[in-house]
């Protein structure tokens, strides 16, 4: 049910004071990041996160990431080990999230953490969402701007086919440059884990640590970090994934030269960025196309399982999970 109208803000000094604004009022406000738009609110404010999961149609048990203007602001919140501040030093800003201690006194809301002593942060990389993050002065809860398990949103139109009307604002800063949300890694006296791979490469990071990540147990119903559902970032249409070519009820979802003949191709050089960057518009784009021919799924193209690769695939995998009833 749309409950309001949602203002479609310029990313300059006034829209970005406007949003700020509405953020200070407990409102909810859309704003990019470099993997997607990101669904911000005052994570010190319990009303308005509640407000998060009730537009998103959220559970309550999936934590969400703390957006923060920059690493001293985020080592108010949370506890810093040697791993962390190894990667925020290497890679902030930028499409990474760390899963730390929650720092005692941070005053987030429980419904950002889901009741769990740990907290996901980071700095966003995007200069927009920089400086609002700037103009607001505080940390800003911030899971993507879609309804729950859809498909994530890389453009502000693509935030107001989901939410408009049910949100405050969206701040229009073009098209997200990564694509991918961000990789997660969980540090700890364990080691450093890979929670979800996402937009940095976890090459990058096993490099910077002078080691491999060790890889996160398959959560249950709690997951430690966002995205890590089974069912996450699903089309309307059913995916059949790794395939070579569709049959004649399938629509083709290509990757690389092999596919050059496909109804849409991530990459038709092959290029893992360039496909990172088009997944999740692809997908959304597989919907229409399904809808005009009457086709009712789709084939997916294999995509090499290295570098953003591995993102790729894990998104690719959640999208053709089976759905959860109801969900």
């Amino acid at each position: 049910m749309n409950l309001e109208t949602t203002e479609k803000l310029r990313p300059d000094a006034d829209g970005l004071a406007r949003a700020a604004d509405l953020l200070a009022a407990g409102r909810l406000v859309a704003f990019p990041t470099e993997t997607v738009y990101g669904l911000g609110a005052d994570a010190r404010n319990a009303t308005a996160v509640a407000g998060i999961f009730a537009a998103k149609g959220r559970p309550a048990f999936n934590p969400l990431i703390v957006h923060v203007a920059d690493a001293a602001a985020a080592r108010e919140i949370a506890v810093f080990d040697t791993d962390a501040d190894r990667l925020a030093d290497a890679f902030w800003p930028g499409p990474l999230s760390l899963v730390l201690p929650v720092r005692a006194g941070a005053g987030l809301s429980e419904l950002v953490t889901a009741g769990l002593p740990t907290v996901a942060i980071r700095v966003p990389g995007n200069p927009v969402a920089a400086a609002l993050l700037n103009a607001f002065g505080g940390p800003v809860a911030a899971p993507s701007a879609n309804p729950s398990g859809r498909v994530s949103p890389t453009t502000a139109t693509h935030v107001l086919d989901g939410l408009d009307g049910k949100i405050a604002a969206v701040v229009d800063g073009g098209a997200c440059t990564v694509g991918l949300e961000s990789t997660i890694v969980a540090t700890g006296a364990d080691g450093a884990r890979l929670l979800r791979p996402g937009g940095l490469p976890a090459e990058a990071i096993e490099t910077a640590l002078g080691r491999p990540l060790a890889a996160a147990e398959t959560p249950g119903t709690a997951p430690e970090a966002p995205g890590q559902l089974a069912s996450h970032y699903a089309p309307e249409m059913a995916l059949r994934l790794d395939c070579a070519a569709p049959a004649a009820d399938e629509v083709w979802l290509g990757f690389g030269p092999a596919a050059r003949a496909a109804d849409l191709n991530l990459s038709p050089n092959g290029d893992l960025v360039e496909a990172a960057a088009a997944l999740f518009a692809a997908l959304r784009e597989i919907d229409r196309l399904g809808r005009v021919s009457g086709k009712a799924r789709a084939c997916v193209s294999p995509v090499p399982d290295t570098g953003l690769g591995r993102a790729i695939n894990d998104r690719l995998r959640r999208a053709a999970a089976p759905r959860p009833q109801g969900g």
